[in-house]
């Protein structure tokens, strides 16, 4: 796994370069007034009842999780969860999850299973914790059985970037029927600062490699990576987030719509296709 740069490396990184609005994208991601996954659920769920813990080790506060009502469907809910002041930022670790954190995450997917009711995830963090202690209680193994059990889910899975989508963090909590982005989003294997300083020796040049990566929702629409982008306000999520939450609702509303009516069976094989097609680039041969 990457070296994930430290939060307040990420907040410090160099001004938006002009022309570069990749960048400016990333800045408005970690945005610290921008909305996180308890303030969606607090707007777009009724009931939400959190769930504690891996059965194993112990509870990781950088993941929430539990039982909601969705327009008065039951559902599960899980995603990153960051901090706000200081406290909040420790005790949420920056929105970085360890081992159990993830495995947490899917003990809830397979109750969500069980039971039958859909999983919505939300994406936001700059990448799994990369700590000694982390790796220790196997951070990779964790991070690897949720995709592969989330590829085996038998019922609806709609994920979403509200922010951060760092590397297999991220998409620990992302293998999905559908997934989408918020406009300012981004989601990408590697953060820019560490993409910087592995490719240009330079962390300093993230802006630089940001815009490579092509990180942006739009880009990451047009390679067919993502199902849909979610408007924001003009000057970000965080000036309206009633308004941000509304648009959040209406793609799940959709979402599920959508996929209810399909059978175990045809969510799992569609979920196989959807990631199966993914990085297929083919070119012709030469007629010579």
């Amino acid at each position: 796994m990457e070296n994930n740069p430290t939060p307040e490396a990420q907040n410090t990184s160099a001004e938006t370069p002009a022309g570069n609005p990749t960048w400016e994208r990333v800045l408005l991601a970690r945005h610290p007034k921008r909305p996180h996954t308890l303030d969606y659920i607090n707007r777009i769920f009724t009931g939400f009842q959190e769930l504690h813990g891996d059965r194993a080790f112990g509870d990781d506060a950088a993941i929430v999780g539990g039982m909601a009502f969705f327009a008065e469907r039951p559902v599960m809910v899980i995603g990153h969860q960051k901090g706000r002041d200081t406290k909040q930022k420790l005790h949420r670790n920056f929105g970085m999850p360890k081992p159990e954190g993830y495995r947490k995450a899917m003990r809830l997917m397979r109750i969500a299973d069980k039971f039958k009711r859909p999983i919505v995830t939300f994406l936001d963090t700059p990448g799994a914790y990369p700590g000694i202690d982390a790796e220790e209680r196997g951070q990779a193994e964790a991070i690897a059985v949720n995709l592969r059990e989330m590829s085996r889910l038998g019922v609806p899975v709609v994920a979403i970037v509200i922010g951060e989508g760092g590397s297999g963090g991220a998409l620990g909590l992302g293998v999905a029927n559908r997934v989408y982005m918020l406009e300012n989003a981004y989601y990408s294997v590697i953060a820019p600062e560490s993409c910087a300083a592995i490719i240009y020796r330079d962390s300093g040049k993230a802006p630089e490699a940001a815009r490579a990566l092509r990180l942006a929702s739009t880009d990451l629409q047009t390679l067919g990576l993502i199902d849909g982008i979610i408007p924001e306000p003009a000057e970000g999520a965080h000036t309206d987030a009633d308004k941000t939450a509304e648009s959040v609702r209406e793609t799940i509303q959709a979402a599920l719509a959508e996929l209810s009516s399909r059978s175990p069976v045809e969510l799992i094989d569609d979920r196989y296709r959807k990631f199966r097609q993914m990085g297929n680039f083919f070119t012709e041969g030469s007629d010579e």
